[in-house]
């Protein structure tokens, strides 16, 4: 895939909405670099997301930070970089931002009872569908001052969500 210059895009949301599967997907279909963010928290985070206690600003700080710092590190070395972090909060998304110039978010927006009902039936994560509220509560969506954030409905099938994200891609990297 030709581009501008090394772009990394972040897709953020709630618990539940896509974030990986639509990632993941995205990545294998444009031949991008993927990672999840959450394979980035420290061990502490991970053992209190576990036992059902969200966690606050305090224990965010240093994970935003090396989600930053991997941003950076990706744009070095790949044309297209795929980050999955929830980025709830505007001072989250501008952590990650940084320094980086080339960054984007790609922000994956539904329903709470959409996404109850997704995570309802998820197995295997730490979050619990419990936590959603919390999830909704924290999330400040983004406004039209942050002009790196596009939007896509996840109200519709899997497919439609991974063509709407890959052609925002594909529209800042010809």
């Amino acid at each position: 895939m030709a581009n501008k210059v090394n772009q990394v895009f972040v897709l953020m949301g709630v618990s539940g909405c896509g974030k990986s599967a639509v990632a993941k997907q995205v990545a294998y279909d444009l031949d991008a670099a993927f990672l999840d963010g959450d394979f980035l928290h420290p061990k502490a985070n991970i053992l209190k997301m576990r036992s059902g206690t969200p966690l606050n600003d305090e224990d965010r700080m240093p994970w935003l930070t090396l989600i930053s710092h991997a941003a950076f590190a990706m744009s070095n070395v790949n044309n297209v970089s795929i980050i999955v972090c929830s980025s709830l909060k505007r001072k989250y998304r501008d952590i990650i931002r940084g320094d980086n110039d080339n960054i984007h978010f790609i922000y994956l927006q539904g329903s709470f009872a959409v996404i109850a009902d997704r995570l309802a039936r998820r197995q295997g994560h730490y979050q619990k569908s419990g936590m959603l509220q919390s999830q909704f509560d924290a999330l400040e969506e983004p406004k039209n001052d942050e002009k790196d954030v596009s939007i896509v409905n996840i109200e519709q099938p899997l497919a439609g969500v991974v063509n709407d994200t890959e052609v925002i891609i594909r529209s800042f990297c010809q």
